[in-house]
C-alpha cells in the first residue's frame, strides 16, 4: 500500500496525533482534580487515586494484546471502534455520581485508550516511507511528551473555570472528530482482518495476566491502609496475584500463539532494557502523580497555576523529541542518551526533594526543564534498545513487551508514592508533634499572642493555639513526606544507572532500522 500524499497525509497526521494525545492527556488530568473528586465523591485523596492507578491497569493489561488485536479485528476497525469505547467511556466518566462507578468507567477508558496509543502511531507510520519514519517518530514523540504534561494544565484550567466532569466531558467533541476522519481517511491493509481462522486467541493467558495484574495492584495500592497481611483482602489478593502470574508464565512459555511472547525477555540485552524502562515508567507516572498533589495540598497553588508550571519547560522536550527521532534513524547509538536522560531524571529527582516550603512556581522551571530533557533523551532510545540483538520478526513482540513493563512501572509508581506518602506522613507527624503539646513553649507563646489580640481566656487561646500549630504540623508533615517520595525516585534512577554496561549495542543496516521503527509503531 502506497503511503498517503499531500492533504491525506496531514490529516492522517494531525488525527492520529490528536488521538494519541487525548489518551496521554486522560494520563494525568486527573491529576490536579483529585482534591476535588476527593470531596464531591466523598473519599480520601488515597482512595480517589484509583481513578488514576484503574486506568493504568487497563493501560498495561491491553498494550502487549494490541498487536494480537488488530491482526485479529483489522487495524483500521480496531482503531476506530477504540476510539469509540474511548468517547463512550470519557461520557460515562463525566457522568458518574460514586467512586466504584467512576472507578469501572476510567479502567473500560484505559482499555479504548491504550489501543489508541498503540495503533495511532503504527498509522502514523503507514503514511511515510521507510526513509520519512525518523520524521514520523519525531512528530510522534513531540505527542508523548507533551500528552502527559497539557494534562494537568487543561484539567487545571477546567477545574479553575468548571468542575470535574468536564475533564472526561472534554474527549467528546475530539473522539467523535478523530473517529470520523479515521473512517474517511484511514485505509485498510491488504488482507487486514482476514486471518481470524490463522489465529488462535489465547483466553488462558489472557484471563491470567488481567488477574494477577489487577489483584497486585490491589495489594500495593491498599496495603499501607489495610495494615498489608493482618487484612484478609490483601492476603487473598497476594495469593491469587502470586498464583495467577506464576500460571500466566507458565501458560505463555507453553503454548504456540501466547497472548504475550514472554520467552524474548530471555534476550539478556531485552531483558535489562525493560528494568530501565520500568524505572523510567515509575519516574515519569509517579512524579507527574505526587507533583501537582504536592503543589495544591501543600503549596497552595490552584489547579491551573498547577498544570501551567510543568507545561512552558516541557516544550523543552517537545522540541527536543523530534532531534531524537532523526539522530536514531540515522543510526546514532541510544545507549548514550539513555544514561544522559537518566542522569538527568536524577538530578531533578534529587533537586526537587530539596526545596523549600516557601518556594514558588517560578522557582520549578528549571527543575522541570531538567525533568522535560531527561524524558526526551531516554523514552525513544529505549524503544531502540529494546529490539538490539533480536530479529527484525520479533521487534513487534518486544517493544510490546517493554511498553508493558513501562505502563506497569508507572501504576506501581503511584501505588507505591500513595503508601510511601502515608508512611512517611505518620513519621514526619509523629516527629513534630511533641512541639505542639499543651503546655509547650511554642503553644504557650502562640497563646499569650492570641489572648493579646483576641481577649479570650487562656482555655479558649489555648485551644487556638493548639489548632493552628496541629495545621502547620499537618503541612509540614505531608511536605516532608513528598519530597522523600521525590528522593525516592532518584534513588531507583541511580540505582539503575550501573545496569546502562549490560546493555549491548548494535549496528543496524538502514533495512533494520526502518524496520525497528516500523515495529516500534505497531506495538507502542
Amino acid at each position: 500500500m502506497a503511503a498517503p500524499k499531500g492533504f491525506a497525509q496531514a490529516i492522517i497526521v494531525i488525527t492520529t496525533i490528536a488521538a494519541a494525545v487525548m489518551e496521554l492527556v486522560d494520563t494525568s488530568i486527573v491529576n490536579v482534580a483529585l482534591t476535588d473528586m476527593s470531596g464531591s465523591l466523598g473519599v480520601n485523596i488515597e482512595d480517589v487515586s484509583w481513578v488514576i492507578t484503574s486506568y493504568a491497569i487497563a493501560n498495561v493489561i491491553i498494550i502487549p494484546l494490541t498487536g494480537f488485536l488488530a491482526d485479529y479485528f483489522g487495524r483500521k476497525n480496531y482503531y476506530i471502534v477504540s476510539m469509540i469505547l474511548f468517547t463512550l467511556a470519557s461520557y460515562m466518566c463525566g457522568q458518574s455520581n460514586g467512586l466504584l462507578e467512576l472507578v469501572i468507567w476510567r479502567f473500560i477508558q484505559g482499555i479504548g485508550g491504550g489501543a489508541l496509543l498503540s495503533t495511532s502511531q503504527s498509522i502514523l507510520f503507514d503514511a511515510f516511507e521507510p526513509k520519512d519514519r525518523g520524521k514520523a517518530a519525531g512528530l510522534f514523540g513531540m505527542g508523548i511528551v507533551l500528552g502527559p504534561t497539557l494534562g494537568p494544565t487543561l484539567g487545571g484550567y477546567l477545574m479553575e473555570h468548571f468542575s470535574w466532569p468536564l475533564i472526561f466531558l472534554v474527549n467528546i467533541p475530539i473522539g467523535i472528530i478523530a473517529t470520523t476522519l479515521s473512517f474517511i481517511f484511514i485505509e485498510q491493509k491488504e488482507g487486514e482482518g482476514k486471518n481470524k481462522d490463522k489465529i488462535n486467541i489465547d483466553y488462558i493467558g489472557i484471563g491470567l495476566l488481567m488477574a494477577g495484574i489487577s489483584c497486585l495492584q490491589f495489594v500495593l495500592e491498599r496495603g499501607e491502609s489495610e495494615d498489608w497481611f493482618n487484612s484478609e483482602a490483601i492476603r487473598i489478593c497476594s495469593l491469587v496475584s502470586a498464583i495467577s502470574l506464576g500460571l500466566f508464565v507458565w501458560q505463555e512459555l507453553k503454548v504456540k500463539q501466547p497472548a504475550v511472547n514472554i520467552r524474548l525477555l530471555g534476550n539478556r540485552n531485552l531483558g535489562v532494557t525493560t528494568i530501565f524502562t520500568f524505572v523510567a515508567g515509575f519516574g515519569l507516572f509517579t512524579s507527574v502523580f505526587v507533583y501537582p498533589v504536592l503543589a495544591q495540598r501543600v503549596l497552595g497553588f490552584t489547579p491551573y497555576e498547577t498544570g501551567l508550571a510543568l507545561l512552558a519547560p516541557t516544550l523543552f522536550g517537545v522540541i527536543a523529541m523530534p532531534i531524537m527521532g532523526i539522530m536514531l534513524s540515522k543510526g546514532v547509538p541510544p545507549l548514550p542518551f539513555i544514561a544522559i536522560g537518566f542522569i538527568m531524571f536524577t538530578v531533578y529527582a534529587f533537586l526537587n526533594s530539596r526545596v523549600s516550603l516557601d518556594i514558588g512556581k517560578g522557582d520549578l522551571f528549571w527543575l522541570f526543564v531538567i525533568r522535560a530533557l531527561g524524558i526526551a533523551m531516554s523514552q525513544l532510545p529505549l524503544i531502540n534498545q529494546a529490539v538490539a540483538g533480536l530479529h527484525p520478526k520479533d521487534y513487534a513482540t518486544g517493544i510490546g513487551l517493554n511498553n508493558m513493563i513501562r505502563q506497569l512501572g508507572g501504576a506501581f509508581g503511584i501505588a507505591v508514592a500513595n503508601n510511601y506518602v502515608a508512611r512517611q506522613y505518620a513519621q514526619h507527624r509523629s516527629d513534630l508533634v511533641s512541639n505542639m503539646q499543651n503546655g509547650s513553649e511554642q503553644a504557650s507563646a502562640m497563646a499569650a499572642n492570641i489572648m493579646s489580640r483576641t481577649g479570650d481566656i487562656a482555655s479558649t487561646a489555648n485551644a487556638k493555639a493548639l489548632t493552628i500549630m496541629n495545621a502547620s504540623v499537618e503541612r509540614q508533615s505531608y511536605f516532608l513526606a513528598y519530597l522523600d517520595t521525590f528522593r525516592l525516585i532518584g534513588i531507583f534512577f541511580l540505582l539503575v544507572l550501573p545496569l546502562i554496561f549490560f546493555l549491548r549495542v548494535k549496528k543496524k543496516t538502514p533495512e533494520e532500522l526502518a524496520a525497528a521503527m516500523k515495529a516500534a509503531s505497531e506495538a507502542h
